[in-house]
């Protein structure tokens, strides 16, 4: 590949960047690789809570939101009593589900390489 040199290819809206935006919180990969792979693209908040450990309810609402507006995922509310709410994962969303679950392989794959590096001071790897 080669490089133009041109400020153009680096703008802010460049495609690199929006899909790095994806990956400003760690929780919208996360979301999306436990929706996909531990729940068939369809799960209700709570069970993604129970599914996620370390994310808050309010991070994860959060994160569901924003992932919603984005077009990752659709918001169903279930005709039940209680009214229940389920989250399925978009057409967009499975598209994106295809990346996150390369890096996540690569991540398993890669471990010891990983281990090696040293936690960042905001780390809470110990």
């Amino acid at each position: 590949m080669q490089a133009s040199g041109e400020d153009e290819d680096w703008r802010e809206d460049c495609a690199p960047r929006r899909v790095l935006e994806l990956f400003a919180t760690k929780w919208t990969s996360m979301v999306l690789h436990t929706l996909h792979a531990r729940h068939g693209g369809c799960a209700r908040a709570g069970v993604l809570l129970r599914s996620l450990p370390g994310v808050s309810k309010k991070m994860l609402t959060q994160t569901l939101r924003e992932m919603e507006v984005s077009g990752l995922i659709s918001r169903h509310v279930l005709e039940t009593l209680p009214p229940a709410v389920e989250y399925r994962l978009t057409d967009l969303g499975v598209r994106f589900v295809e990346p996150v679950e390369l890096l996540y392989a690569w991540g398993r794959d890669n471990a010891e390489a990983l281990d090696q590096l040293a936690p960042r001071p905001t780390s809470r790897r110990g």
